[in-house]
């Protein structure tokens, strides 16, 4: 792709496979053994015995501490992994016969426009109640007007699926620069753009991002450690830095939302 490095993260050969195929680059994650040499982050100086608590943030780790000087400046970098894809165009897909021809392949023009490109955002005011009686009993006491649409904020849902009130002890170990602007925001907010995925133009902006998060996650695990458990804890750093990914880039840079296309390469295409 002229213009575009994109890196597409899985956990398995079948998966990588056909990345490869795609023409994105396959990134290995974790400490496994894989069939292939695929890209890993498991080289050089890397945290990838964490993976399985920081899912993709591994990768951006070792990719900010080993090969930032290997991608050339003038290329946008993106990620996406084997089941969410960057769509080609803002149309409807009403059935996927090949799902290259779907996938973003290339930048355009107006994307100049832009620092940053983030995934189309999930809407949190549509959380029906069966699921707050059956996740979010304490959620609700810590939050009441979550009995609104408008109360059903990203600390709220936070609350409900990966531990009441352990967002609010995470950011309160914030630097300054974004403590209360952060707090302010899942407060607030009652939508985020999911599944930690992201283009970037700026190989600048994009060390300025991971100075911060990585720098907060590491006073979180002082605190949070490792010995967790259950899907929607066992991974809190990543859950962590999903919410914090949209709140740092509409902060600091000028941001256009993108469709993300979900589709297991696992299945056939």
């Amino acid at each position: 792709m002229k213009n575009l490095e994109m890196f597409c993260l899985a956990i398995q050969d079948e998966a990588l496979k056909k990345i490869d195929l795609l023409n994105y680059i396959p990134v290995a994650l974790g400490e496994k053994k894989y069939a292939i040499n695929y890209l890993r982050d498991n080289t050089g100086d890397n945290i990838s015995f964490k993976n399985k608590y920081y899912g993709e943030y591994t990768f951006h780790y070792w990719l900010w501490k080993n090969n930032f000087n290997n991608i050339p400046d003038d290329k946008w970098i993106g990620f996406c992994t084997y089941r969410r894809f960057w769509k080609k165009k803002l149309t409807k897909i009403h059935k996927i016969k090949n799902i290259k021809n779907e996938i973003l392949d290339n930048i355009y023009p107006d994307w100049e426009k832009y620092d940053v490109i983030l995934g189309d955002h999930i809407s949190l005011e549509s959380i029906k109640w069966i699921k707050v009686l059956k996740y979010g009993k304490l959620a609700f006491i810590r939050n009441p007007l979550s009995i609104l649409k408008k109360g059903r904020t990203i600390r709220f849902h936070f609350d409900m699926f990966h531990g009441n009130g352990i967002l609010d002890r995470a950011i309160s170990l914030m630097d300054n620069n974004d403590r209360e602007d952060f707090r302010n925001y899942v407060k607030t907010n009652t939508s985020f753009n999911k599944a930690n995925m992201f283009i970037c133009r700026s190989k600048k902006i994009m060390r300025s991002y991971y100075k911060a998060i990585f720098g907060w996650l590491e006073k979180c695990e002082k605190v949070f450690g490792f010995d967790l458990k259950g899907y929607g804890n066992i991974r809190l750093y990543a859950f962590l830095a999903e919410r914090f990914l949209p709140f740092w880039f509409n902060k600091y840079c000028k941001v256009l939302e993108w469709p993300i296309l979900f589709h297991d390469l696992r299945e056939q295409y």
